[in-house]
C-alpha cells in the first residue's frame, strides 16, 4: 500500500460503509437521492478508509527500512511534523504538530520515516494520549536510542464544533524515555522545538 496515496480500496468494505452513510444522511433529515449529496456516501466511505488506513500499516517495518549504523550520539530533533486524526470519542477530527527527538545509540534512522511513523498512528481512531505513547514506543522498541521524546500539540473539533465549545483551547502531551528523563536534556529539547530556528 502506498504511504502518500491511498488507492487499494476494499470493495466490499466500501460497499458496507456506502450504505451505512446512506442511512445516516437519511437519519439526518436529508433526501440521499438528492444530486448533491447522491455521491456522498461512496465518497464518504473512501474518505473514511484514507483516513484510518494506518490499521493496515506496521510503524515498526516501515522504521526497520530505514535504520543505519552510526557513531553519532547527539540528539536528533525533527519538530513541527503536521498529523491529522480522528477523535474515537466522536469520531471528529483532531489535528496539529508533533514533535520528535531521540538521541542515537548507534543508530539512526532516516529522516523521512519519522514522519510516516506518525502517520500510522495519527490514521487510526486515536486519543491524543494514545497517539502520544504509541509514536514514543514505537521509536523507543525499534531504535533502542539512549533516549526518545514525544510532544503533541492538537486543537480537538470535538471540543471546538460541539460540547464546551471553546475555540481557543488547544492541547498538549508529552512523553520521555531514557535520557529525556533528565531534566536537562528535556529542557534543551523543549527549547529546541519553541525556538524558530532557519
Amino acid at each position: 500500500m502506498s504511504y502518500k496515496y491511498f488507492e487499494e480500496y476494499d470493495q466490499e468494505i466500501t460497499e458496507s460503509m456506502k450504505n451505512n452513510f446512506h442511512e445516516i444522511i437519511k437519519g439526518v433529515g436529508e433526501n440521499p437521492d438528492r444530486e448533491g449529496v447522491l455521491k456522498t456516501p461512496e465518497r464518504a466511505a473512501k474518505a473514511m478508509q484514507f483516513l484510518t488506513q494506518g490499521y493496515s500499516m506496521d510503524a515498526e517495518e516501515i522504521l526497520k527500512q530505514a535504520v543505519f549504523e552510526e557513531s553519532y550520539d547527539e540528539m536528533v530533533v525533527v519538530k513541527d511534523i503536521e498529523l491529522y486524526s480522528l477523535c474515537e470519542h466522536h469520531m471528529l477530527p483532531f489535528f496539529g504538530k508533533a514533535h520528535i527527538a531521540y538521541i542515537p545509540n548507534g543508530k539512526i534512522i532516516g529522516l523521512s520515516k519519522l514522519p510516516r511513523v506518525v502517520d500510522v498512528f495519527a490514521r487510526r481512531l486515536q486519543v491524543q494520549e494514545r497517539l502520544t505513547h504509541d509514536i514514543l514506543e514505537c521509536l523507543n522498541k525499534t531504535l533502542q536510542p539512549q533516549g526518545v521524546a514525544v510532544v503533541i500539540e492538537a486543537v480537538h473539533m470535538c471540543m471546538m464544533m460541539r460540547g464546551v465549545q471553546k475555540q481557543n483551547s488547544a492541547t498538549t502531551t508529552s512523553g520521555f524515555r531514557g535520557q529525556f528523563k533528565k531534566i536537562e536534556t528535556r529542557n534543551e529539547f523543549l527549547k529546541l522545538i519553541s525556538s524558530d530556528l532557519k
